[in-house]
């Protein structure tokens, strides 16, 4: 171990003796020693050098390939996907790295691919008299976001802090399940181990909490009901919103379950409360990200109210105009800290604070929205939807390539047996009336990825072809001033000792959303007709990304067929905003 590591060390296991069962393969029970004995097996055979990429999609073969890379002190990458594209993106910025897998017929040109072996290792010590460890400090895990609103980042968790981590939710549901430990837990869960949700619920529940996890990823209804009905009780399953819904509707027999843990989106009473009749047990969300981990937990079918884990606290500092509906407040931001966050995190989400641990969710910060004067976020409004009886998924879309500056969301939905105009009625008593829907649009099936997540990108070329409009091009800004009236380009440098940034926020300083539209109207007096300029105001305005300082910021203004503009503002060759501005008194 070298000394930059430090001297502790954390067990492999916790909570196990050496008969325990970790896992559950093929109908068979893989006791602790057997798990500890493939690990080491599989250490032996790793490169001198490099982070282990973890492609397995069996979850014995992550958790081995994962407890082999613990044992040689070396890093595991987890990316979303195995596109050529990420894993280049991960060379680039991680250096040496091999390949784990359990698929045979992978191959990945410039990298060394190990097979992570089906069978049991060769020698097992049954008594597993020597726990093996891994020092506190190492990076064990580096999750990456899915980059549903930009580019995959990568999140670096030390081994100590995925062990703080897994206290706090191990504590958590104990305390639901009345019980002083998880073992005789089996863990069946529909979402990839490389998800951070999946690495957390299954993975380390079991290796860290004393539970045990199904080696399989069931997806169809019957695949998953099959795995239920495979490992002993007590069960618990851990799924997605959208996995739960397509479970529920099949209409098939389900095994008993003591919990269900929901994670990746909100879930809708009605859904949790069904939930918990047809399974006979509790279910809980948990709330987190990618940055912080696991956060809070929630028991849906009686509270909307989230609590924090353990020594996790949750405060609100300065922070961008920005509004959720109820508890809609000027310039927020909320930040997790104590606990296994060691450095205070922001959160991308909109909250309404009961006090330090509590909190309700109302939408996230990043899908900000302004329609008539009045802010809400998507997440905000698709809660909404999919709490309609009936609605079996929706989500809203802001339209931002109309060629006028009349923009209003549309609801895509799947709701056969509901018609658009008993939508309609529902949000009415749900929303403000600038964001209920002029169109309801009804469609057989929404394009989500297999987690559940439905992205950006996807919803945007979805609702295109849906509606018959051409699809947008995401080119680089422009990089010339074009004089004109159809398209107008004005440049800007943000000042990285602008005065906004001591207090927006520190450690991490980002331009409030205000100034970035105050920004867009002095180009439009700049570029335009500053008398008529005068009387202009921000029609609509959606925040995509980030603007940090130093930034140089491309800002587009585009004559609309009516009497407004489009704007788009890129940071570099990110986008960062945009919208539309209207004349004072003007349709919206």
């Amino acid at each position: 171990m070298t000394a930059s590591l430090g001297a502790q060390l954390l067990p492999l296991l916790r909570g196990h003796a050496a008969g325990s069962t970790v896992a559950w393969r093929g109908g068979r029970a893989v006791p602790a020693a057997q798990f500890v004995a493939d690990a080491q097996a599989f250490a032996a055979r790793l490169p001198a050098l490099g982070a282990c990429v973890n492609l397995c999609t069996d979850r014995y073969a992550f958790a081995v390939a994962f407890g082999a890379a613990l044992l040689r002190e070396r890093s595991s990458l987890l990316p979303p996907n195995a596109r050529p594209d990420t894993l280049a993106a991960l060379r680039g910025t991680h250096g040496p790295m091999f390949i784990a897998t359990d698929d045979a017929a992978l191959q990945v040109p410039g990298l060394e691919v190990l097979l992570v072996p089906g069978g049991a290792a060769a020698v097992v010590d049954a008594a597993l008299a020597d726990m093996p460890a891994a020092p506190a400090a190492l990076p064990a895990a580096c999750l990456l976001t899915s980059g549903s609103t930009g580019q995959p980042q990568p999140h670096a968790k030390t081994w100590a802090v995925l062990n703080t981590n897994t206290e706090g939710g191990v504590e958590r549901l104990c305390e639901l399940l009345g019980q002083p430990t998880l073992q005789g837990l089996t863990l069946v869960a529909t979402v990839p181990p490389q998800h951070s949700y999946g690495f957390e619920s299954s993975l380390l529940l079991a290796l860290l909490g004393g539970a045990a996890f199904h080696a399989g990823r069931p997806f169809y209804p019957a695949d998953i009901a099959a795995a239920l009905a495979e490992v002993p009780r007590p069960r618990a399953l851990v799924t997605t919103p959208f996995h739960l819904k397509a479970l529920l509707s099949a209409r098939i027999d389900l095994p008993p379950c003591e919990l269900v843990l929901s994670a990746t989106a909100p879930l809708s009473p009605q859904l949790a409360r069904e939930a918990e009749a047809r399974f006979g047990g509790a279910l809980v969300e948990i709330y987190g990200c990618t940055e912080a981990g696991q956060v809070a937990t929630r028991r849906s079918a009686e509270t909307e109210v989230w609590t924090t884990f353990g020594e996790l606290r949750i405060r609100q500092e300065p922070g961008p105009a920005r509004g959720g509906g109820e508890g809609d407040s000027e310039g927020e931001r909320f930040v997790v800290h104590g606990g296994h966050v060691l450095e205070p995190t922001p959160l991308a989400d909109l909250l309404k604070l009961e006090d330090a641990r509590r909190f309700r969710l109302l939408g996230r910060a990043n899908d900000l929205i302004h329609v008539a004067g009045r802010r809400s976020s998507l997440g905000h409004l698709d809660y909404h939807l999919n709490s309609i009886e009936g609605v079996q998924d929706g989500a809203f879309w802001l339209p931002d390539e109309l060629p006028d500056a009349v923009v209003r969301p549309v609801a895509f939905v799947v709701a056969p047996e509901l018609s658009r105009e008993a939508i309609v009625a529902a949000l009415r008593t749900r929303l403000e009336a600038p964001f209920v829907p002029r169109r309801v649009v009804h469609v057989a099936a929404l394009p989500r990825e297999a987690t559940g997540k439905l992205t950006r990108d996807a919803l945007r070329r979805f609702a295109h072809a849906q509606l018959g409009l051409a699809e947008p091009r995401e080119s680089a800004p422009p990089q010339q001033v074009v004089r004109g009236v159809s398209n107008q380009v004005l440049h800007r440098r943000v000042p990285v000792d602008h005065p906004s940034f001591p207090g927006h926020f520190p450690g991490r300083p980002i331009l409030p959303g205000v100034l970035l539209l105050a920004e867009v109207m002095e180009a439009l007096r700049e570029l335009g007709d500053a008398t008529a300029a005068a009387g202009c105001e921000i029609a609509s305005a959606k925040f995509l990304s980030p603007v940090l300082p130093g930034d140089e910021l491309t800002i587009t203004l585009q004559a609309s067929s009516s009497s407004g503009w489009r704007f788009d503002v890129h940071a570099g060759e990110r986008r960062a905003a945009t919208g539309s501005i209207v004349r004072a008194g003007d349709p919206r």
